[in-house]
């Protein structure tokens, strides 16, 4: 069963059970799978002034699987522990699968703030479609773009310093402008594919290095045009998300 088709062959079944969509996964993962993550390196870049958000109590299962196709070599997928829908507590294991099969990167991943891009000139901005924006060499992140995080954690973070300065870790780096990927999301929330949503995607990764040698901290950003849910074409929207991302190394994840 292709992804792109999985959320409306369910309802061409007439009686029975539907068969599964989430299957030949990396790392042998499917919705409802047990995830474990040591939480050293994650505890190391919070010390270190990470953005990211630890995993919670309830963090512990895939609830949906989702593929991103961004016209690049190898396959990029995500496993949701907290799809965000409800509660806008994003948080996923972002894989990244060579052309050869081989899972080269894991990241845990949790979203920093959503936004919508409300004028013609702020989605030209998010798409790169102007040849400026989402793209660009850097990102800088301002202290008071953040302002529903505890001024404490935020003192954390930024110490005496009004901003933080991401670098786009893609294309030629003395380049000013990269085009950001382009691609869909199609995201399955249940196994049989009844029910997800499909999203176009202007994607680009950015990336600091933590203080006191802790590692990178990944800023990426996706500009995502939902396209169906649950099979719906009627509802649509645009909004901006701002993910931060630690990588993991994959001994250090068990998914059962």
């Amino acid at each position: 069963m292709g992804w792109s088709d999985a959320l409306s062959y369910v309802r061409k079944q007439v009686g029975g059970e539907a068969p599964r969509t989430d299957t030949n996964l990396p790392l042998g993962a499917r919705i409802g799978s047990l995830v474990g993550i040591q939480q050293s390196p994650l505890l190391r870049a919070v010390g270190d002034g990470s953005l990211i958000a630890l995993p919670a109590a309830k963090d512990t299962r895939i609830v949906a699987v989702s593929q991103l196709r961004l016209h690049q070599a190898g396959s990029l997928y995500r496993y949701y522990l907290d799809t965000g829908d409800h509660d806008d507590q994003e948080k996923f294991l972002q894989v990244y699968q060579n052309s050869s099969g081989q899972v080269v990167e894991i990241m845990y991943c949790t979203r920093l703030a959503r936004v919508i891009p409300e004028t013609a000139e702020d989605q030209d901005a998010y798409t790169g479609q102007s040849g400026a924006g989402l793209g660009d060499r850097s990102y800088t992140l301002w202290r008071e773009q953040l302002g529903d995080i505890a001024p404490d954690d935020l003192a954390q973070v930024f110490g005496d310093s009004d901003s933080l300065d991401y670098w786009r870790d893609a294309g030629d780096p003395q380049s000013a402008f990269v085009p950001p990927y382009t691609g869909t999301e199609v995201r399955l929330d249940d196994a049989s594919g009844q029910t997800g949503l499909r999203q176009q995607l202007y994607f680009m990764p950015y990336v600091r290095q933590l203080r006191g040698g802790g590692g990178r901290e990944y800023l990426l950003i996706t500009t995502e045009i939902v396209q169906s849910v649950n099979g719906d074409a009627g509802k649509r929207g645009i909004h901006v998300d701002f993910v931060i991302g630690i990588p993991v190394e994959q001994e250090r994840i068990v998914i059962q």
